[in-house]
């Protein structure tokens, strides 16, 4: 299995066991730094990093923009 796949899994998993949006926002927020941490996502948007990254950075996308708080 793939390091990307586990991640989105480990995502579905926070959104559909996760009630309350405080504990959702936490837990999504140390998959974002686990994320970044294995995939050296740059901390300032680099383009280049990107078009190169593609899924990676969809998924980093798609779980910051399920935080309720940031």
């Amino acid at each position: 299995m793939s390091k990307l796949l586990e991640y989105h899994q480990k995502y579905e998993k926070i959104m559909s066991n996760t009630t309350n949006n405080l504990s959702k926002d936490k837990q999504l927020s140390r998959l974002m730094n686990q994320l970044e941490k294995e995939f050296q996502i740059p901390a300032i948007r680099d383009q280049a990093w990107e078009a190169t990254n593609k899924e990676i950075i969809a998924l980093y996308r798609k779980i910051a923009n399920s935080r309720t708080t940031l």
